[in-house]
């Protein structure tokens, strides 16, 4: 049996192997649940153009409520309008609904491999690659003229689906 000890003497030496052992452990500590950036071209050209959320469905919605993409209830989505451009990932969204708030921002968007649909919500003149915070939803039933956005929420210790159900606006 080996026992390996290593004394540094020199201030430097030990900067330098301080250096290399923090850049080992976050290299080596990469984190398995990243979302994948591969993006999936049919499933997301296939959401290109003007959509209008239908309705925005989950269990026990008539006694607890959600709010989506922390900014408004999840109803007020329902009858908001999204605009998804798809060669350059970008669009908009507006809340319009009677009694909610009224909302409308740019977004970035794609849909990768996987079948999850990554979102950021920007402000105003903001930059994608600024915004820390984002949204992963699965894509589901996608279709020509429909496709849904599914989010896994925890409600009371128990994962419950968000359905956000879109159709196509000619």
């Amino acid at each position: 049996m080996y026992i390996c000890t290593v004394t540094i003497t020199y201030p430097i030496m030990r900067k330098i192997f301080a250096m290399i052992a923090l850049t080992v452990a976050f290299v080596g500590c990469k984190s398995t649940s990243a979302t994948s950036t591969k993006v999936d071209n049919k499933s997301h050209t296939a959401i290109k153009g003007n959509w209008v959320i239908t309705s925005v469905t989950y269990p026990g919605s008539e006694y607890i409520k959600v709010t989506s993409f922390n900014l408004a209830d999840s109803k007020c989505f329902e009858g908001s309008t999204w605009k998804f451009v798809s060669n350059n990932d970008t669009g908009n969204m507006t809340l319009n609904a009677a009694d909610c708030a009224q909302f409308t921002s740019p977004i970035k968007w794609f849909v990768n491999k996987e079948g999850q649909f990554v979102l950021k919500v920007l402000n105003a003149g903001e930059k994608a690659k600024k915004v820390r915070d984002g949204y992963v939803l699965r894509v589901a039933n996608q279709s020509t003229e429909s496709f849904q956005l599914v989010d896994n929420i925890n409600v009371g210790g128990k994962l419950t689906d968000v359905v956000y159900q879109f159709q196509k606006v000619n």
